[in-house]
C-alpha cells in the first residue's frame, strides 16, 4: 500500500525551469560559483523526482536495508537519467560508485542507515537535515550528484510524511547554495560532529520548514 501523497510533478517541474532561466543571476550572488543547470540536468533530476513519486505509491521504505539499491538509483538517475544508451556508456561509473556507495571504509550508505536508525525518533526536519549533511560532508556517499540526490533524498522523507518535498527555486536558491558549500567543503572529523555539523543541522531544519508550504504535493487519488 502506498502513502497518502504524490509529488506535483509539473509544478516541481516548473520550478526548476525557472531557476534555470535565472541562473546567470543567482550564480552570480553565490560565494562559490556553480555549473549552469543545463536541460541535461533538469531532465535527469525530473527522472529523479518521478522515480520519487513511484516509491511513495508503491509504499517502499527507502531507509530500509533490502532497499538500499533503490538510494544507489537515485544517484545513478540524477547523473546518468533512465536512458539504456546512456547508462552503458557510463557503465563503469556506475558500478565505481556502486562500489563506493556499499564499502567505502570511512564514509557509506550503511553509516547512513546506523544514523537514520538511532535517530529515528526526531523530528523529520531534523531526519532529513542530518541525512543531506552526513551525505555531502568529507568523504561523501558518492563520487558526483552529492547536492542532485539528497535534495531527493528530503524530498522523499518529507513527502512520506504529508510535507512538501524540497524543490530548488529562485527564492530560495541562495539559502540552499552557499550552506550546501560550506558543508561540502567540511570533513567528517569529531569536531565537525560534535560541534560544526550540529550548528549546520539546526539551519537546514529551520530552512527546510520554511519551504513546507509550497505546492509540490498532492494528495493520492
Amino acid at each position: 500500500m502506498g502513502y497518502k501523497h504524490r509529488l506535483n510533478l509539473a509544478e516541481i517541474e516548473k520550478s526548476l525551469r525557472s531557476v534555470q532561466a535565472q541562473f546567470h543571476k543567482i550564480n552570480a550572488k553565490l560565494q562559490s560559483r556553480r555549473d549552469p543547470l543545463e536541460d541535461c540536468i533538469i531532465d535527469n533530476m525530473m527522472a529523479g523526482y518521478a522515480f520519487v513519486d513511484e516509491m511513495l505509491a508503491d509504499g517502499v521504505n527507502l531507509f530500509k536495508a533490502k532497499n538500499v539499491e533503490k538510494l544507489l538509483e537515485i544517484n545513478h538517475l540524477v547523473l546518468c537519467g533512465s536512458m539504456e544508451t546512456v547508462r552503458k556508456e557510463h557503465a563503469k561509473h556506475i558500478s565505481y560508485t556502486a562500489e563506493r556507495f556499499y564499502h567505502q571504509p570511512d564514509f557509506n550508505i550503511h553509516n547512513i542507515l546506523a544514523w537514520v536508525k538511532k535517530n529515528r525518533k526526531k523530528s523529520k526536519w531534523h531526519l532529513c537535515a542530518g541525512i543531506y549533511i552526513r551525505l555531502l560532508s568529507q568523504p561523501q556517499l558518492f563520487f558526483e550528484g552529492n547536492h542532485r540526490s539528497g535534495a531527493l533524498f528530503m524530498s522523499y522523507l518529507l513527502s512520506r510524511q504529508g510535507t512538501s518535498p524540497f524543490v530548488l527555486s529562485v527564492d530560495n536558491a541562495l539559502a540552499y547554495f552557499d550552506p550546501s558549500t560550506v558543508v561540502k567543503e567540511s570533513k567528517q572529523s569529531v569536531y565537525t560532529q560534535l560541534i560544526k555539523l550540529p550548528r549546520i543541522e539546526k539551519y537546514f531544519v529551520k530552512f527546510l520548514k520554511s519551504q513546507s508550504q509550497n505546492n509540490y504535493l498532492k494528495k493520492k487519488v
